[in-house]
């Protein structure tokens, strides 16, 4: 359903709901007095500090800190996203989730059309499934013998076979008043530019349908049976399916174990199946693509470690080489990436059915850590007894390094890099400070010092995400902290109508206060899918330098200076006042002193 859920129902339905029942479906609690405690499914831990109020309708663990009300537990235990959240917690009371904005004509017809996508795909689904039963899957299910495949493992992946027919799935489905525009648009057709005729685009294929969070079909990928190329065929990009975004087997291996801890990622549909054909069912594909950074976003937010599986041949470290430069933004603390490479000539499939589940589980045990695989590529090749080689070195893994968000993990590697190559680590610390810049503390990402004097901040790394406005810097800090609502002032007068932020941020301060969120991820999930929850979650994706304990103070100067500057001038009265200011001695602020040169240029026009 498009639009927004309105406050008003979420607060509903948080009354409604209690949170005991919905904690104790999922841990087990004993009474504790008014309260219910247990062991903490966030952490581990042999003494429960784990804490449920019923009264309070909140749970809390005084070991970990988590905290929060029912679909708060979950979005956190479930892995679930704000609004398959909402939908979940609703289901349980038998309520249809109503949507802001769902009266609009345009967004029920966009709604209507997704849904008509999905139950079309459900029923050629359905189709392939019946045909790999009847006589013509024959050689599909000899195939699949022939692979090692159960029927079980064959039914929890829904595999099913595509005639060797031309037009079989466009009978069945025109047969049942769907046109062949509509089949064409979701990928099932395909149309000859010369003719317009349509065709079945999947012939002669076992057929593996592409499920996504929820288990709804919304693509598929076809394997040949004989040596036609190519050998696997995706469905095209339709508006329910994008290859960038999409993992194969992430349901799949959610229904085996609602609590994942590890996912590898491995390159095809028959690796998936048949790792989870040998009992590893936590493997996933991607789609005829390289692993991006939204299928890394969304494997961790559910899981703390990813493994890499790649051949061990030149393509395969080249592969392995374009995943570690899309994983390394992502290393906050506490998560972890490993690489396993395979031996040349094997893959997944064949390996796990030659060596047995054991052997290829101690492999993904053993896969190589991160660091270990980023000195190992820096390294290949090198004579690191020559001085300018080992240069070459660091300087490949000091650039690396940079990447990184700023943590453990980033220290711990300059720390070994420096044990490596005999250069003390404050001089790496220092070469990945020198492209800073200073600015004034009022306005720093850096943690603020008792000193008075200038602070710096690392350089972003473009232009346009190095010049966050005022708006956006209280954006960002609303979103990474969202109690510090209560730090502004009761009416929002002071944010500048002219900014491209204001609108943004008087919603989020009007959803914070009515909400009392203290999650970031529930606020950004609020704004899913929206050009508002995009522009959010940039700003979110941004580096939080200040310490916590200083942020409410950065809050209150960037609003105090918007106050204070609030009144709306020509651009040539704002130029005038802010170059008086600088001529009266002055120190401007660096956003205000960007703004002046910005004026220069503007009427120099």
């Amino acid at each position: 359903m498009a639009g927004q859920i309105p406050q008003r129902f979420i607060d509903d339905l948080l009354a409604r709901v209690d949170v005991v029942e919905v904690v104790g479906e999922r841990v087990q609690l004993k009474k504790a007095g008014r309260n219910y405690s247990g062991l903490c499914p966030f952490h581990q831990e042999k003494t429960p500090s784990f804490t449920v109020s019923a009264d309070k309708q909140f749970y809390h663990c005084f070991g970990c800190g988590a905290h929060g009300n029912a679909l708060r537990f979950l979005m956190e235990y479930d892995k679930l996203r704000f609004p398959e959240a909402v939908e979940q917690l609703a289901s349980r009371l038998g309520l249809e989730v109503p949507r802001e904005g769902a009266d609009d004509p345009r967004a029920q017809a966009r709604e209507r059309k997704r849904q008509e996508g999905v139950n079309l795909l459900e029923l050629a689904a359905s189709f392939y499934r019946e045909r790999l039963r009847m006589p013509e899957g024959q050689s599909a299910r000899e195939y699949l013998a022939r692979r090692g495949l159960s029927e079980e493992v064959q039914r929890d992946f829904g595999i099913g076979y595509a005639p060797n027919d031309w037009e079989a799935l466009k009978r069945h489905l025109s047969a049942r008043e769907i046109v062949e525009a509509v089949q064409v648009e979701y990928g099932l057709l395909v149309q000859r530019e010369d003719s317009g005729r349509t065709y079945d685009r999947f012939r002669d294929r076992v057929m593996f349908p592409i499920r996504d969070v929820r288990g709804r079909t919304i693509a598929f990928g076809g394997r040949v049976l004989g040596d036609a190329k190519p050998k696997y065929l995706n469905s095209p990009e339709t508006p329910v399916f994008h290859k960038g975004r999409e993992l194969y087997g992430l349901f799949e291996a959610r229904q085996a174990n609602p609590r994942l801890e590890r996912v590898i990622i491995v390159e095809g549909y028959m690796d998936v199946v048949a790792l989870a054909q040998y009992g590893i069912r936590y493997a996933v594909a991607t789609l005829g693509t390289s692993t991006s950074e939204e299928h890394l976003s969304r494997l961790f937010r559910m899981v703390n470690e990813v493994v890499f599986c790649f051949d061990g041949d030149k393509a395969g470290r080249q592969a392995a080489s374009r995943a570690l430069e899309t994983v390394l933004p992502q290393m906050i603390d506490g998560r972890e990436a490993r690489f396993l490479f395979l031996p040349e000539g094997e893959d997944p499939d064949t390996l796990v059915r030659r060596e047995g589940r054991e052997a290829f589980e101690d492999r993904i045990t053993c896969a190589s850590p991160l660091s270990e695989f980023l000195f190992d590529q820096a390294a290949r090749g090198r004579d690191l007894a020559r001085v300018e080689e080992r240069e070459r070195f660091a300087s490949q893994v000091l650039k690396a390094a940079s990447r990184l968000p700023r943590g453990m993990l980033q220290t711990v590697l300059l720390g070994e890099l420096a044990r490596r190559t005999g250069v003390d680590q404050s001089r790496f610390e220092a070469l990945l400070a020198r492209d800073e810049q200073t600015v004034p503390a009022e306005f720093s990402e850096e943690p603020a010092t008792a000193s008075a004097g200038p602070v710096t901040v690392r350089r972003a790394p473009s232009a346009r995400e190095a010049s966050l406005g005022l708006v956006a810097r209280v954006l960002q800090l609303l979103v990474h902290e969202p109690t510090l609502v209560e730090r502004l002032p009761a009416e929002d007068d002071w944010c500048p109508e002219g900014d491209g932020d204001a609108g943004l941020c008087r919603e989020l301060i009007r959803l914070l206060r009515a909400g009392r969120y203290r999650s970031p991820q529930v606020v950004l999930a609020h704004f899913q899918g929206s050009a508002q929850g995009e522009r959010l979650a940039l700003l979110a994706q941004r580096e939080m330098l200040i310490p916590r304990e200083a942020r409410a103070q950065e809050l209150e100067g960037l609003v105090d200076y918007l106050v204070r500057h609030r009144k709306r001038q020509s651009p040539q009265e704002e130029f005038e006042t802010l170059l008086a200011r600088e001529r009266g001695g002055e120190r401007l602020p660096m956003e205000a002193r960007r703004r002046l040169q910005e004026l220069l240029v503007e009427l120099k026009r």
